[in-house]
């Protein structure tokens, strides 16, 4: 038996979306989990639920764990509280699987399948997702805040963006030029001149490196399906890998497959999803052409483990989304080595270079543009003990007695 002592997590106030879990066992390991957006609600939840269930518990089972966890009486087939909750758990458990026997994350999944994967960069800026909702509007005021200031740089040069990126050994971007445009009507509307103002990143990328780069376009399920509609054909001409979220309600899966079956443009979804039910029945609807998924958010690696059979079982691609945090950005990784039908891992090259540093021990290693296979034990990161003990973190432990 591996009996789980106890565990702490933690808060920063400079990232207040990111909540870390630490499980300690009476072997004296620690795994690392973690999730992200409405950090204290999780924290309540690990602490006042989870907490209990858990401590005195065996490791070492984690389906169990992971099916007691995702199953709530409230909460499930969400990505809610509860949810994400279970996530940072199921994270923790599998970082200390593959420390217990010395062998990273993907291994113990059961080998990797390949040895590095494709990257594609999301064109976020520094402090992009660090507070509340995601920031949409560039204004002229703005300025960068560094080189790697990508969202103001796609929405004012994506030409020179991409030529950037490919200069480091990117051969794929993601960018959103559409988002400015929703609130006016809730996503319902979207006329033809913001249409042609939000197809101008896509021009001048093709213009400026043509077809040496893949682009994906962002939408974050802020439109109706009429604009959705309206958006997807129009990037039609632009050879946009793919059009990832795009109506406000990804559950919607009949009406996302009535967008999927209009328009020539590839659909992406979701990183909002979760629970292996919720994907067979968007893939039994036939509703989406790319799978993607947040291990923060679906269930962990347990769960998305069962989402990557699901996609592989209907020849889908899969791609484990990046914009939340380093831990869940290695457990991604991991998955995407593993899984068969996985064809890129995200990363945000501004996180990666700032950040994301200050956070933790080890990230991704990228090789023009292919992220390399982690080699240590586990996930194959930590956190750096500092953050334990900065002014504006928040600690809670419990532990058995």
């Amino acid at each position: 038996m591996s009996k789980i002592t106890g565990f702490r997590t933690l808060r920063l106030a400079e990232r207040p979306n990111l909540i870390w879990i630490e499980i300690t066992t009476d072997e004296g390991l620690v795994g690392l989990g973690e999730s992200f957006r409405g950090a204290a609600a999780v924290e309540a939840v690990l602490h006042e639920q989870v907490a209990p269930l858990l401590l005195g518990q065996d490791s070492r089972r984690i389906e169990a764990v992971s099916r007691s966890l995702m199953t709530p009486y409230l909460g499930f087939h969400s990505a809610g509280a509860e949810i994400r909750a279970a996530s940072a758990v199921d994270l923790a458990l599998w970082d200390l699987m593959g420390q217990r026997h010395g062998i990273p994350v993907h291994e113990a999944l059961g080998g990797a399948l390949r040895t590095e994967i494709r990257s594609y960069n999301t064109c976020a800026g520094y402090a992009y997702n660090t507070r509340g909702t995601a920031r949409r509007d560039i204004g002229a005021a703005d300025q960068a805040a560094g080189p790697y200031d990508d969202q103001i740089a796609f929405m004012r040069d994506a030409g020179a963006l991409a030529e950037s990126l490919l200069s480091e050994g990117y051969t794929a971007m993601k960018i959103w030029p559409f988002d400015i445009y929703a609130p006016s009507t809730g996503g319902h509307m979207i006329s033809l001149t913001d249409l042609k103002a939000g197809l101008e990143p896509f021009r001048k990328i093709r213009a400026a490196v043509g077809d040496r780069i893949e682009v994906m376009c962002e939408l974050h399920s802020l439109f109706g399906a009429h604009s959705a509609a309206r958006i997807c054909h129009a990037l039609e001409d632009y050879g946009v890998f793919w059009a990832e979220d795009p109506i406000n309600k990804m559950d919607d899966f009949q009406a996302l497959a009535d967008l999927r079956r209009g328009t020539r443009t590839p659909i992406c979804g979701s990183e909002t999803l979760a629970g292996a039910k919720t994907f067979r029945d968007l893939l039994a609807a036939d509703a989406t052409d790319i799978v993607m998924l947040d291990l923060a958010w679906c269930g962990g690696l347990t769960e998305g483990r069962k989402i990557a059979a699901l996609a592989e079982a209907h020849a889908k691609p899969l791609a484990p989304h990046d914009c939340t945090g380093p831990v869940t950005l290695m457990a991604g990784l991991h998955l995407a080595l593993h899984a068969p039908t996985a064809i890129f891992q995200e990363v945000v090259r501004a996180t990666l270079a700032t950040w994301y540093r200050d956070l933790v021990t080890d990230l991704p290693v990228l090789k023009a543009g292919m992220a390399q296979a982690p080699t240590a034990p586990g996930l194959g990161t930590a956190l750096l003990p500092e953050l334990w003990k900065r002014e504006d973190a928040v600690v809670r432990e419990a532990r058995t007695e």
